[in-house]
């Protein structure tokens, strides 16, 4: 099993090709050659790093975030359409203001179907007035817990107390869809 520093992709940042010769070069000099064969390698390289980067994009429609899992296990490989590899998809919902003592949905409008299963659900709430700023789900040492759920229709989110003063939330939704 690697450990975690040995997995990732990354791509080297310090390439050195010998290209003094090429200025003279004609186009059958085997130097020119390589250039161009190591070039289109290390463009390559960065393309395949830049398609499966994590993207710092959250919008407020569904959006394939870079995120790749495992095949499905409950699927053979002559079922799916790329057993090797299912993307994540992120979605994020603007959700208003908290509630009070109260649980609050919102409709996501995700298709749910049996193949979907969500990676990540979790939200951000915002007291713009007192500057105070909270992560969701929340546990309160003194029982003025926030819970986060999904169901087919509807983010919803439940106050043990009045949290109406966070009165900007983002809920952020990540799933897979086969």
């Amino acid at each position: 099993m690697p450990l975690n520093n040995e997995v990732g992709l990354f791509v080297p940042t310090t390439n050195v090709w010998d290209v003094g010769q090429v200025y003279q070069a004609n186009i059958d000099n085997p130097q020119l050659v390589e250039l161009l064969v190591r070039l289109y390698q290390n463009i390559n390289n960065v393309a395949i790093a830049l398609n499966l980067k994590d993207s710092g994009i959250y919008y407020l429609q569904e959006f394939i975030n870079g995120q790749i899992f495992f095949p499905n296990p409950a699927n053979s490989s002559a079922t799916q359409v790329n057993p090797s590899q299912r993307q994540v998809y992120r979605l994020v919902i603007n959700f208003g203001a908290l509630p009070n003592t109260a649980a609050k949905s919102v409709a996501h409008g995700i298709v749910v179907s049996v193949d979907t299963t969500f990676t990540r659900i979790y939200a951000t709430a915002s007291d713009t007035a007192g500057f105070n700023y909270i992560p969701i789900p929340y546990v309160d040492p003194a029982g003025n817990n926030i819970a986060i759920s999904v169901d087919a229709t509807n983010v919803t989110i439940t106050t043990s107390s009045d949290r109406t003063n966070f009165n900007i939330c983002y809920v952020i939704l990540e799933y897979l869809q086969q």
